[in-house]
């Protein structure tokens, strides 16, 4: 198993390693492709052999066939290399639904909540970084071997920036009708909550430090968008979430970025009123931006804006 794992790690250099040569005009001796293929051959059957014993034993132990094949494959590939490929198949699906002015799991009846305002502007300046240093390279390396390799990785290098813009744009934040909330970042984290698992949501506007995704030692969850979160979420216990590289972990409070943080924080309130027993149009639900209205039955609030910047 180990070895599986050891030699799927190698099979991809191992495969462009010889497009590269082609790409750059280099002639390959046939021993040499011989000897490639041989190898590559030899890890997929590898590869294969395992995955079927893997197979067979979930078949015996009771699987259905569906199961029985995922759970092979997740134990086969590594769980690292298993979501790089995804997030990458899912920026790349996410350029095209970009191109196609369409979205990602808003469902009718939810309401989205854009989060890419404060990374806009460096996202494409990050572009426009790239596209300049790749013509640059074009120019300025003499080496054939070496300009094909810097092209190749440049030219992807902006497809991947770009597809990952268009992944924030087309996966938004969700506010389910039934009073749900869908808390994702691109093609690289999705968390989902249940209705009856929030207990309070309240604008504020914190600065801070950390990763894209960081889990506070208090059990505070934060996703951070340009350096920045607006909106908290209060659970009533542990959440369960999946960080980006397949890490686990719970937190008990969540917080994260959205452009309009008054509008999600409504969007909740308007469902829990619309979901509780007996409650009516005006039971509960934003009387004006920033407050509420005293009948709220869940502690669902919208607080100022606290501009103070997070202890570290």
């Amino acid at each position: 198993m180990r070895a599986a794992r050891l030699a799927l790690w190698g099979l991809l250099p191992a495969e462009l390693v010889p497009a590269f040569l082609l790409v750059a005009g280099i002639p390959v001796p046939p021993v040499a492709v011989a000897v490639a293929e041989a190898l590559i051959l030899a890890v997929l059957v590898l590869e294969l052999s395992v995955l079927l014993r893997l197979y067979a034993a979930a078949r015996r132990a009771g699987a259905v066939p569906r199961d029985a094949l995922l759970g092979a494959v997740r134990d086969l590939v590594p769980t690292v290399l298993a979501r790089l490929v995804v997030h990458e198949l899912r920026a790349m699906h996410s350029l095209g639904l970009w191109l196609a002015r369409r979205r990602n799991g808003v469902p009718p009846g939810a309401h989205p909540a854009a989060y890419t305002g404060p990374q806009t502007a460096l996202m494409y300046g990050m572009i426009f970084v790239s596209v300049i240093e790749t013509v640059a390279l074009a120019f300025l390396i003499p080496w054939p071997l070496v300009h094909a390799i810097t092209l190749v990785i440049d030219v992807y290098g902006v497809l991947l920036l770009v597809a990952m813009q268009a992944a924030c744009v087309t996966r938004p934040h969700v506010v389910g009708a039934d009073g749900s909330l869908r808390i994702r970042y691109g093609a690289l984290f999705d968390l989902r909550i249940a209705a009856d698992e929030i207990v309070r949501a309240r604008v504020e506007r914190r600065y801070p430090d950390g990763r894209l995704v960081t889990l506070r030692e208090d059990g505070v969850l934060e996703v951070i968008v340009a350096g920045q979160t607006t909106v908290a979420v209060d659970l009533t216990g542990p959440l369960a979430f999946v960080r980006p590289l397949g890490r686990r972990g719970t937190a008990h409070t969540v917080r994260f970025h959205a452009d309009d943080p008054k509008a999600v924080v409504a969007a909740l309130m308007s469902a829990v009123g619309r979901r509780a027993p007996g409650a009516s149009g005006s039971a509960a639900g934003p009387t004006a931006a920033g407050t509420t209205t005293a009948g709220t039955p869940t502690g669902l609030t919208s607080a100022p804006e606290n501009p103070a910047r997070e202890p570290a």
